[in-house]
């Protein structure tokens, strides 16, 4: 089931189970994970550095920027996390996306 909203926790360490709708954020780590958002339950990190991803807290929110693709899931999946909400862009097709075979 897709997720609509993320709810940022702010953690010290990794916890054992993730669960949908939340999004683990480790300020020592300078790093976050959440599941995907489409449901297929793989795990979405983001390093929250300058050439990366760029973190925004108001008080409530997380915001993300760039956007997060997952063109190496089978699902593609492709959203914004901007003040905790998910906005759904289309997936691109493999002509669209330059994947880093690295990864």
């Amino acid at each position: 089931m897709r997720v609509t909203r993320l709810e940022p926790v702010f953690i010290d360490a990794r916890p054992e189970v993730l669960e949908p709708g939340k999004v683990y954020i480790s300020i020592p780590f300078r790093t976050s994970v959440h599941l995907c958002c489409c449901g297929c339950d793989n795990e979405v990190w983001l390093p929250i550095r300058p050439t990366q991803w760029a973190l925004t807290y108001d008080g409530e929110t997380a915001s993300f920027a760039p956007s997060v693709g997952n063109w190496n899931f089978p699902c593609r999946s492709h959203y914004w996390i901007r003040n905790g909400v998910v906005d759904w862009i289309p997936a691109w097709r493999n002509d669209g996306v330059a994947v880093d075979p690295a990864m």
